[in-house]
């Protein structure tokens, strides 16, 4: 079998993608035959007799099929970067750097980071138009060890992929709205209250999900905008601002030297800007996959890019520097409490928690597919991975997934200190997501070149990808580089302790698969035997049984 022939479609095509063609000829199949074993009920499970390795065809069954047009793919994407890190982090990536103009460059240089970013996953998502995103590029490039790419993913996409620095922004603006203090299991019980919710509005409800997706994602542009033109209005001097244009007066005065600081507010400035790769995860479910692909992708991060970079200039127009160093994680609410007064401080912080739920369910969405796709690989999970893969109970979308994706979300919540926590966690999701970055880009090269003559529906300049390649390696190594004030933005905890945190994740992810591949079998005796099967609900699923050897 060629290297993509489980990963595309048999006739590769750049147009639409509405029905599954049929099977390669070296796809080996037995016949279907009826099975029960494994998972305690009495459903019937057609088993083949076929590797564990899912192709193009399988992976593309079950759920609700393709239902997701250019709108809500656009809506994904802007719904996924605007949510808590427009409002949030600029007064922190001011305090990294030390400057309004270094501040700002930070934010051009995530905007083109991020559409290199995006041309990269566009060349890969059009080459390979199914869902998992990262998850299925590193399959298809790192195929030897087996299955070692698919469970470092998962270790990252399992501990990493939590929603609990949205949930936790969106209590404290509901507190800050209601006028009331904000004691801190006030602030987890509300955070805890939300991601429950959009884990059974998806996994109940999936098309009413879906509708108030699109519906907060709208909503958040036009919060943004309400933003942007109280900054022009700022600027013009007809506000009761008394010198709108201060910070931008020698704007690089104080800026920092230190290359981790850099590093760090810039882990910051993409973490704002995360999510145009959103698409990519849902592919299955996308009408004309590569065509939507291509047009959904760079409209809606172009959108959000607009909108970022003149909010952060709304915001320097309205507060000092000093202002916003103090202002912590509602930025926005100070640049509304200066311009309009203290009840409108109020009302934004209704605004603002509207934008971190919309950022939740879009969040929980996406992560919920890659779960899905994960346990569908035949990744060990406790009680079977059928059940994980599945779309229990509605048929229509995968409520095991979404809890997947709620037990570290609710973790986190509860856990730690938010004062600590919010910007720890920002860069523990930060450090893992660039390693993978790193070994994407650099399959992308080693696909050129190993596999030249490839359909491409569309290619990234070559530049552009070298540039993201430098930037990764870059974010990698300063970290780890003492910042200008010995402690980081995170004390009293160590400055590279996030990146120690997040390669420990990859470290746990290696551990995983040569206990489950290497170190069991070995030690018991057996070796893992592949098979697939359908459930009910459609959905193929690569499930391994444990085999004596003789």
């Amino acid at each position: 079998m060629s290297l993509f022939s489980r990963f595309t479609q048999t006739k590769s095509t750049a147009g639409t993608v509405d029905s599954p063609p049929s099977y390669p000829e070296d796809s080996k199949q037995a016949e279907a035959s009826f099975d029960k074993s494994g998972d305690g009920d009495e459903t019937s499970i057609q088993v083949l007799a076929a590797g564990a390795e899912l192709t193009y065809e399988e992976d593309v069954q079950g759920g609700m099929g393709r239902h997701l047009g250019i709108f809500t793919c656009t809506m994904l994407i802007v719904g996924r970067i605007i949510g808590t890190g427009i409002f949030s982090t600029p007064s922190s990536i001011l305090g990294s750097v030390g400057s309004v103009g270094a501040s700002l460059m930070l934010w051009v240089l995530g905007f083109a980071l991020s559409f290199c970013g995006l041309f990269i996953w566009l060349e890969l998502g059009t080459m390979i138009p199914r869902s998992g995103g990262e998850k299925v590029y590193l399959e298809a490039i790192y195929t030897r060890p087996k299955y070692l790419a698919t469970v470092l993913f998962a270790t990252n996409a399992i501990l990493l992929g939590f929603t609990a620095s949205g949930c936790i922004v969106f209590a404290e603006n509901i507190l800050i709205a209601a006028g009331r203090a904000d004691p801190e299991w006030a602030v987890r019980g509300i955070a805890l209250g939300v991601i429950v919710f959009a884990t059974l509005l998806h996994g109940l409800t999936p098309r009413l999900g879906i509708l108030i997706m699109n519906a907060l994602s709208l909503f958040k542009v036009v919060v943004l905008l309400l933003v942007v033109i109280t900054g022009w209005v700022v600027l013009s001097g007809k506000t009761h601002i008394q010198d709108p244009h201060l910070n931008f007066r020698d704007a690089f005065a104080g800026s920092s030297h230190s290359s981790n600081d850099y590093a760090t507010a810039t882990f910051k400035v993409l973490f704002a800007y995360s999510g145009w790769s959103n698409v990519n995860y849902v592919l299955n479910d996308v009408r004309n996959p590569i065509r939507t692909l291509k047009i959904a992708g760079p409209l809606g991060l172009g959108i959000c890019s607009a909108l970022y970079l003149l909010a952060n200039i709304a915001y320097f127009a309205a507060a000092t520097k000093a202002e916003i160093l103090r202002a912590n994680v509602t930025v926005a609410s100070l640049f509304f409490k200066n311009v309009f007064g203290v009840k409108a401080e109020r009302a934004l912080s209704v605004l603002v928690g509207l934008s971190a739920l919309g950022n939740i369910i879009t969040v929980t969405f996406t992560a919920s597919k890659v779960n899905q796709e994960l346990a569908k690989e035949g990744i060990p999970l406790p009680f079977g991975n059928r059940f994980w893969a599945s779309n229990w109970p509605t048929g229509k979308s995968p409520l095991p997934g979404l809890i997947v994706h709620l037990i570290p979300s609710a973790i986190v919540i509860i856990a730690p200190p938010p004062a600590v926590a919010y910007p720890f966690i920002l860069d523990v999701e930060g450090y893992p997501a660039q390693i993978i970055n790193l070994f994407v880009v650099l399959g992308l090269f080693w696909l050129r070149y190993r596999q030249p003559n490839f359909k491409r529906p569309f290619k990234v300049w070559l530049p552009l990808a070298v540039f993201f390649l430098a930037a990764a390696v870059f974010l990698l190594v300063a970290p780890f580089l003492r910042p200008a004030n010995k402690v980081g933005d995170t004390p009293p905890l160590p400055y590279y302790l996030y990146c120690l945190v997040g390669i420990a994740v990859m470290a746990v992810g290696v551990l995983y698969w040569a206990t489950w591949r290497v170190i069991l079998p070995r030690v018991f005796g057996y070796v893992l035997a592949p098979r697939k099967v359908q459930l009910d609900d459609g959905t193929w699923v690569a499930v391994f049984s444990r085999q004596k050897e003789f």
